[in-house]
């Protein structure tokens, strides 16, 4: 093969023929008409077009958002009050994450008002969370992003891989964090990157006694990310990014290609199943000999992620670079029933709050007990899933209800123990109990159903008594609504009704207890009886 045969990049082809559309005034916009034209960037006088209020918007709240870094002033125990409000328990995290967040961005905003100080050394409190699913690792970064004001990126630590061409490139992480702030560089490089799930790539020793390297090369990428470097906004497998470049070239637009991660903060956690274990053996074996202390009931109930050290984290199989970027460790506490019970009744982000929504959504109120809710902590406790537990007891416990209750006159749920413990069973009694309204409910249905009728057909719908019993009884027998039963019964007959209309002329019609049996036998009659009409009277 000549040197004139070596294939091309496929890349570098499609920048060529791009610029060759370019100078041939060919190109167009992705939603709009070519470059230069009505509908490109920029009008054909030349000028570029007034800015909308949207944008005018969306400047002011990153002017706003620069602002706050700036004059960042929040305290350590402002941040732990702040953060009291959603997340229970974990008073030791907050107190760390609150220390933290401060020292990193007063620094950010001593940076800002003295750039040479940017010049010199300064190691980041980038964070390591421990500790089970669902005790408020996620929740508590989300807050504190929400709280300072600065664009926060979440992503699994196992969706990245060493090269990025199986999985996700590392450097992504950055450029999501630039849409976050909309498209602000400057913003997205005071932001916070979280990572969860990184006990996922350690370099842990498989079955066969080798290690597990498919996590080491991530390590090593992510280890280049939370030091001072350089990260392209174009990744070179991203054709949208390739192309909004050179369209950026043609039209004479300077935009900022690479974003600084040095001051941008990593927060990182996992569960680090089976950690704890081994740190308790490392604690037992250094307190061994005559006259340790025995093991109480307190050391089996402690959480010993609480003494994890960076030897630790090395033989978990992290790379000790990798580690060494994380110096700030804290273990997040299990959470007890009592916690739960306090995340259902005080916590702002509590999904309780999510139910009462709800069912608000549909006219009902939701009244719930404080031994209904003893009983749902005590439950998702079982569940060994944090706060997420809550979550699917309530799910079994409210699922029939908001099936039912909808459809009911029922506009009032009063949830003790026992619904909790036996929901179908309270939901039957609470049926049992309103049968008598639920027949006005149902008669409204048959209106409304009528009225919709009328509507669109033009034919008037009276139902006797006997046909509302009867379609009443078939609802609850069948355990099908009024609407489902006539629009199934009454699917065709605008057309018979049209054809006896066309025959006598008729308009209103009286829908009795036969009909509601056996719908379509009774039209059948009635557009018989029609022509036998018309023949007489011809």
């Amino acid at each position: 093969m000549s040197k004139d045969d070596k294939p091309k990049d496929p890349m570098e082809e499609l920048q060529k023929n791009l610029q060759d559309l370019f100078k041939q005034g060919k190109a167009f916009m992705p939603f709009g008409g070519p470059m230069g034209g009505a509908s490109g960037m920029a009008s054909q006088s030349g000028g570029p077009q007034n800015p909308s209020k949207a944008q005018e918007e969306e400047d002011a709240e990153r002017a706003a958002a620069l602002k706050r870094i700036e004059a960042f002033n929040l305290k350590p125990r402002e941040i732990r009050d702040y953060l009291d409000r959603f997340v229970i328990q974990q008073n030791e995290a907050k107190k760390v994450i609150s220390v933290a967040i401060c020292d990193h961005f007063n620094h950010v905003r001593r940076c800002l008002e003295r750039p040479d100080l940017a010049d010199l050394d300064y190691a980041k409190q980038n964070i390591i969370l421990l500790g089970p699913t669902g005790v408020g690792k996620t929740y508590l970064m989300r807050n504190v992003a929400k709280l300072v004001g600065v664009p926060f990126v979440k992503a699994d630590a196992t969706k990245f891989s060493e090269t990025g061409y199986i999985g996700g490139d590392v450097e992504d992480l950055v450029r999501d964090l630039v849409k976050a702030a909309n498209g602000d560089t400057e913003l997205a490089q005071y932001g916070i990157v979280y990572i969860d799930e990184i006990d996922k790539i350690a370099n842990k020793a498989n079955g066969g006694g080798g290690r597990d390297v498919s996590g080491r090369g991530v390590q090593i990428n992510l280890l280049k990310l939370m030091e001072d470097t350089e990260v392209n906004l174009q990744s070179q497998t991203d054709m949208m990014g390739q192309m909004q470049a050179m369209m950026d070239l043609q039209s004479g637009k300077k935009r900022k290609r690479t974003v600084s991660t040095k001051h941008i903060l990593f927060i990182v956690s996992g569960a680090f199943d089976q950690m704890d274990q081994s740190i308790k053996k490392r604690l037992t074996n250094t307190s061994m000999g005559f006259g340790a202390p025995r093991a109480s009931d307190e050391d089996e109930d402690s959480n010993f992620l609480d003494k994890v050290e960076t030897r630790d984290f090395i033989d978990y199989g992290f790379e000790p670079e990798f580690v060494g970027r994380l110096p700030v460790r804290v273990a997040c506490q299990p959470l007890k029933p009592d916690d739960l019970f306090q995340i259902m009744t005080t916590s702002e982000g509590s999904v309780l709050r999510q139910y009462i929504s709800d069912f608000e959504g549909y006219g009902i109120t939701l009244e719930m007990d404080n031994p209904s809710l003893r009983e749902v902590a005590e439950r998702a406790y079982k569940e060994k899933t944090g706060a997420r537990g809550l979550m699917t007891i309530l799910e079994r416990a409210f699922r029939s209800f908001k099936f039912e209750l909808p459809s009911t006159s029922i506009k009032t749920l009063k949830v003790d123990k026992r619904t909790i413990e036996d929901p179908d069973k309270h939901l039957k009694q609470l049926l049992r109990e309103n049968l008598s309204s639920q027949h006005d409910v149902l008669k409204k249905e048959i209106q409304e159903f009528c009225d919709r009728f009328e509507s669109q057909h033009g034919f008037t719908l009276e139902f006797t008594e006997d046909a509302i019993v009867a379609l009443i009884d078939e609802s609850l027998e069948t355990d099908k609504t009024i609407r489902g039963l006539c629009e199934r019964k009454f699917h065709d007959f605008n057309h018979g009704l049209t054809l006896i209309s066309r025959n006598t002329g008729q308009k209103k019609f009286t829908v009795d207890g036969d009909v509601i049996r056996d719908a379509e036998k009774a039209l059948s009659n009635w557009v018989v009886a029609s022509y036998k009409k018309e023949e007489t009277e011809s």
